[in-house]
């Protein structure tokens, strides 16, 4: 599996909104560094497992579209005589 990796804009905004959310919600300063910190132990760590849970949704999603091609191709199906009486 490839490394979980974003973008330099995307990392800053979520350090940013680590930041935020300990300001806002934990009433605790983080600075970026700590805030770099736990933003790559928050991907190391838990990331694989939003990642897995992305994809299986992303398959059962699939699932579906296939099971609905199927059974359409299905309904166009024409029915055959196998007898010659």
């Amino acid at each position: 599996m490839s490394q979980i990796t974003f973008s330099k804009d995307e990392r800053a905004l979520l350090v940013e909104r680590l930041q935020v959310y300990f300001r806002e919600d934990m009433d605790q300063d983080l600075d970026r560094f700590p805030a770099e910190f736990l933003l790559d132990f928050l991907i190391e760590e838990l990331g694989p497992s939003f990642y897995n849970q992305g994809l299986y949704d992303a398959r059962a999603v699939l699932m579906k579209q296939i099971d609905a091609v199927t059974d359409g191709i299905y309904d166009l199906e024409k029915p055959v005589k196998l007898s010659a009486s």
